[in-house]
């Protein structure tokens, strides 16, 4: 990771290690595959937005030819198994309500074009050389330590923060603002469950998944629940409104319901008191 806050790694307690790159870089990433030989490679880098569509050459660098290295490096070095963090954004808003798994994906922003195209490489990979990709289209992800700046709907993460810590927050959204999210518990046990799913159950390479939609208001009233002295406010800023409204209402996840089992472990409510605790650890 090129980014230098390393203070997340010690959350898990779990003696993580840090490499310090970038995932355009073939050389750094070969390196790394090769020196640590995973039997599972789980891919979760990317360029967000808003940051991607101010600058798409970053953005196809690390997401698309970071991409490439990745899978590239797991079939040289044999890898079992790579499990890609895809979103619910490499879907346009030409959507119905809900969007099956196999709808045409039609994005408008450059971060959603660089995951289909990341879907179609690991397809190609798994068609042309056997690896085994498995991808899941996330909703927002929402847990401690996302950045303000880490995407459109960054505000469901920080909000919540901000608030656990007795600090005022504004919420660049409209109280409207419809969004669906997922707690980051959920969704890192998605990928630890569809890389344990056996291959004959997987009917496809990519899955939808769902967790919770509801309005930016909404979410006030639910964090108010945890902290009731939380001092939430907005103040609609065009492109965090307008960018989430590129973005698919709600995916439809029954296809990975069925195949292996999915299914959020966490209430809203349930997650957000989660957060709250390990925010004030």
């Amino acid at each position: 990771d090129i980014a230098s806050d390393e203070s997340f790694l010690h959350r898990t307690g779990r003696g993580l290690k840090a490499v310090r790159g970038t995932l355009a870089d073939w050389a750094q990433v070969m390196d790394v595959v090769q020196a640590v030989k995973p039997d599972y490679l789980f891919h979760s880098g990317a360029a967000l937005p808003p940051y991607s569509e101010v600058s798409p050459q970053t953005a196809f660098q690390a997401n698309v030819v970071g991409t490439f290295n990745v899978l590239e490096s797991a079939r040289l070095c044999e890898t079992g198994m790579v499990i890609y963090a895809s979103t619910m954004t490499s879907f346009g808003p030409d959507t119905p309500p809900l969007v099956p798994n196999d709808f045409a994906q039609h994005p408008l922003s450059m971060y959603g074009t660089t995951k289909v195209c990341c879907e179609r490489l690991g397809e190609y990979y798994h068609r042309r050389y056997g690896l085994d990709f498995r991808a899941v289209r996330f909703p927002a992800v929402f847990g401690v330590g996302r950045a303000a700046t880490a995407g459109w709907t960054a505000y469901t993460s920080v909000a919540i923060e901000e608030a656990a810590h007795g600090n005022p927050f504004v919420i660049r959204a409209n109280e409207e603002t419809t969004t669906d999210i997922l707690y980051v518990e959920d969704a890192a046990r998605a990928m630890i469950d569809i890389a344990s799913a056996a291959s004959s159950s997987l009917t496809t390479r990519s899955y939808n998944l769902h967790g919770h939609l509801v309005t930016a208001r909404e979410l006030v009233e639910a964090i108010k629940k945890a902290v009731p002295t939380a001092v939430l406010s907005f103040e609609p800023d065009s492109v965090i409104v307008d960018g989430i409204k590129t973005m698919p209402r709600q995916l439809d996840d029954s296809l990975a319901r069925k195949d292996w089992g999915w299914q959020p472990a966490h209430a809203l409510d349930e997650a957000i008191a989660d957060f709250v605790k390990l925010a004030r650890a």
